[in-house]
């Protein structure tokens, strides 16, 4: 197989860039592999650009990651925070559900829809605290709004986000929330990946291995930088774009 380097390091930074801001990795990767017409999107591709995300977030956070493991009662919440999406996500992945979500006009709405809610989220004082406030109706509450994360354009780093904003925590503190609930969610993306791969018998080459570390490159970085980002700015900057991006979709549905 030719493996295309420009489509796998534009598809990783997509990937590794978007999974973790507010704006949406499925529907940006869905909107450029739908408009280039890529020839390396597959299966295989999907698990090495999930798979480096999975990594760049337990290498980054392997500390706290320790303490969790550590910390029965927030092992619980994460788990118990992440168990609806996973649950839901399972059902529609295997009904094959999820193909009717995406399309360009759903996105198009979604990343509108979902920039104001998160403009209006932002604006909420902040009341709580991760370390003393994270409780189990908090985490279940924050749960259940990332199943809306199913629906390209959502965005599952933006929704939760947005409501543990509603919910009064601070952007920070919001921002570890949605990391430490990907976790499970990546990881049990991947988990499905890997079991349809097998049904498919697919093979294993080169370009798994360029994919996971380029998505891992992109991914580690935009933890890093969008932690630093959250302390010191609002997420105005994220809301903008995503109103953009809706109008330019719009344009292209309806004109």
């Amino acid at each position: 197989m030719n493996i295309d380097f420009f489509e796998i390091l534009l598809l990783s930074a997509i990937q590794g860039i978007s999974e973790f801001i507010p704006v949406s990795s499925s529907a940006h990767l869905f909107l450029i592999s739908d408009i280039y017409n890529f020839k390396v999107q597959s299966l295989l591709t999907d698990i090495g650009l999930h798979l480096g995300s999975l990594l760049a977030i337990i290498t980054y956070f392997n500390s706290d990651l320790a303490n969790i493991f550590k910390n029965k009662k927030l092992l619980l919440l994460v788990t118990f925070g992440s168990a609806p999406v996973i649950f839901v996500g399972a059902i529609l992945y295997q009904t094959n559900l999820i193909l009717y979500l995406r399309n360009i006009e759903i996105i198009a709405w979604t990343t509108l829809i979902f920039a104001i809610l998160l403009y209006f989220a932002d604006k909420v004082k902040v009341k709580k605290k991760l370390d003393t406030k994270l409780g189990l109706k908090t985490v279940i509450i924050i749960g259940c709004f990332q199943i809306l994360s199913l629906i390209p354009g959502v965005s599952r780093s933006g929704i939760v986000i947005t409501a543990s904003r509603f919910l009064q925590f601070d952007r920070y503190d919001s921002t570890k929330i949605s990391f430490y609930l990907s976790i499970p969610v990546i990881a049990g993306a991947s988990f499905l990946g890997f079991k349809d791969l097998y049904k498919e018998s697919a093979e294993f080459n080169s370009m798994i291995i360029f994919t996971v570390f380029f998505s891992y490159f992109f991914s580690y970085f935009t933890i890093k930088y969008f932690l630093i980002f959250v302390k010191k700015f609002d997420l105005k900057l994220f809301v903008i774009y995503r109103i953009l991006l809706s109008i330019l979709l719009f344009g292209i549905i309806y004109f």
